[in-house]
């Protein structure tokens, strides 16, 4: 069983940055493929992006060159950092380990307002 936390959620000025991070229980973590999606109201959970245990990453076409996903498997951490914000942005984003069928945290809010 692997527990997942997220952290680092906020209110931030378009444009400005976010760095999340994920704190994963459990002995196995790093064989997990981790991810981060979000859900902006009204709408679907959509991927944000992806990174396999040996640090292969996978992005959605909108997050590419403003976001950077990154983990350390010593410290069971998948991080998000987020520049370049947008008021699109605003959603909630959830950490998970193994896709769809697997681990879901409870996910953490991104407000991008001015």
């Amino acid at each position: 069983q692997v527990q997942l936390v997220e952290s680092g959620g906020g209110l931030v000025q378009p444009g400005g940055s976010l760095r999340l991070s994920c704190a994963a229980s459990g002995s196995r973590f790093s064989i997990y493929t981790m991810g981060w999606y979000r859900q902006a109201p009204g709408k679907q959970r959509e991927l944000v992006a992806t990174i396999t245990g040996g640090g292969y990453t996978n992005y959605a076409d909108s997050m590419k060159g403003r976001f950077t996903i990154s983990r350390d498997n010593a410290k069971n951490m998948v991080n998000l950092q987020m520049n370049s914000l947008k008021p699109e942005d605003t959603a909630v984003y959830y950490c998970n380990a193994g896709g769809g069928l697997g681990h879901w945290g409870k996910g953490t809010l991104v407000t991008v307002s001015s």
